[in-house]
């Protein structure tokens, strides 16, 4: 342990913490619903291939970024360095869809968050789905046009208090354990259910890679320790990277697991399936499902804190995502648009997409299972996995076991565009 951790630096530690504190986030509430839909195999699954998936899918994807030409090349650079501008292009549309609809996701479950709120812990009417939708996303853009400096330090600051109280949530929640999960066993490997149970852990794996998802930072964490350790070789940057995420993914690993278990032991299955058909967070659920006063009021505003923080730092890369299209349709028609014309499309055109399905109230599980997940899957597991095999730069990483095991899990998830595909023919 000593060797392993030897040189390290006090940066080192800040990007560990960094990284630790990205990871969980609201997209964790969504995972005891997962896994506890999948029932005992499920929780099995998840505590097997959570750390090697996200060690390995993340470690790749840095590895990618450090194959710039620049040191201050950003993940889109290097996309268009290995595969030329029109491939670059495409890449930056399938990196905004990557990140938009996350955003889709947190603006239907705070309306639901709040609107359960008022229903359940207010005992009052909830006022209609389309003026209380509007009226939270409305109010989220607002604060997010206050700037990036602002909303990145008050999600810094929030990130490590609700980590804190997840995991005292977690301790709370032990003496309800009841263990009916692990009645789920004998069921699901019965001929009757084994179908059913197979496609919930077939969908238990982009479920969880959006969960442990946390790619928008590789980049910037990459770039930094590349500048950090310029001078002791390409080797040395690769190590300490690894070194550091590998840290950070095990501490992530064990909060999040341990929540998951806590959740999933304390509810039993019928309860967890009633948790995603209401869909709302865990927390959400919880604060209803014990009668506990502190439970009852705190859950949801813990839920509403977590989501708001997450919508804003989804909203910050999605309107950047969208300027980056908007900007290089310019380039190519030759027209250029102010800035104050293009910030206001962007505006518009994220308030009214996201009013509309907060509105509509698609099911939250459902787009992470077959939306979400595939696509994180295909930026974050295959295209580097791609780059690996195909580029010159890249072939000290080729041949390696675990560049296996990540494309069989990346093309596991993305497959999970197909299952609702797959289901109608059934």
């Amino acid at each position: 342990m000593t060797n392993i951790f030897k040189g390290w630096r006090k940066n080192d530690t800040f990007w560990m913490l960094s990284l630790f504190g990205t990871a969980i986030g609201a997209g964790v509430l969504f995972l005891p619903i997962g896994v506890g839909t999948a029932g005992i195999l499920g929780i099995i699954m998840i505590l097997i291939l959570a750390l090697p998936t996200t060690f390995f899918a993340h470690r790749g994807l840095s590895r990618f970024v450090l194959s710039a030409k620049n040191d201050g090349d950003d993940i889109t650079d290097v996309v268009e360095q290995h595969f030329g501008f029109k491939i670059g292009l495409l890449f930056t549309i399938i990196y905004f869809f990557s990140i938009y609809p996350i955003l889709l996701v947190y603006s239907v479950s705070i309306t639901n968050t709040v609107s359960k709120f008022i229903t359940d812990q207010m005992h009052m009417q909830t006022p209609p789905r389309w003026l209380l939708s509007l009226v939270l996303v409305g109010i989220l853009i607002g604060i997010a046009r206050f700037g990036t400096s602002l909303i990145t330090k008050v999600m810094s600051g929030l990130a490590f208090p609700f980590i804190i109280v997840i995991v005292l949530f977690s301790f709370y929640l032990i003496p309800h354990w009841n263990g009916a999960i692990l009645s789920t066993f004998s069921s699901s490997v019965s001929g009757g259910h084994l179908v059913g149970t197979l496609g919930n852990l077939w969908l238990l794996i982009p479920v969880m890679i959006f969960s442990f998802n946390h790619s928008p930072i590789i980049s910037s964490f990459s770039v930094a320790e590349r500048k950090e350790y310029s001078g002791e070789g390409k080797d040395k940057v690769d190590k300490k990277i690894s070194t550091i995420l590998l840290s950070a993914e095990t501490l992530m690993v064990i909060v999040a697991m341990f929540f998951v278990i806590s959740c999933t032991l304390a509810l039993t299955p019928d309860q967890i399936l009633e948790a995603k058909n209401e869909n709302v967070s865990i927390l959400d659920y919880v604060a209803t499902a014990f009668n506990n006063p502190i439970i009852k009021y705190v859950s949801p505003v813990i839920a509403f804190i977590a989501i708001a923080k997450s919508f804003l730092g989804h909203y910050l890369g999605t309107s950047e995502g969208l300027r980056g299209i908007i900007r290089k349709m310019e380039e190519k028609s030759n027209k250029t648009l102010s800035s104050r014309t293009v910030s206001t499309i962007v505006d518009l055109v994220l308030l009214l997409s996201a009013w509309i399905v907060a509105w509509v109230n698609p099911s939250i599980m459902g787009m992470i299972e077959t939306i979400i997940g595939p696509i994180i899957a295909f930026i974050l597991f295959l295209m580097p996995m791609y780059a690996i095999h195909k580029s010159p730069k890249l072939q000290q990483y080729a041949g390696k076991h675990s560049n296996v095991f990540v494309v069989v899990i990346g093309l596991i998830a993305v497959s999970g565009i197909l299952f609702n595909i797959i289901k109608l023919f059934i």
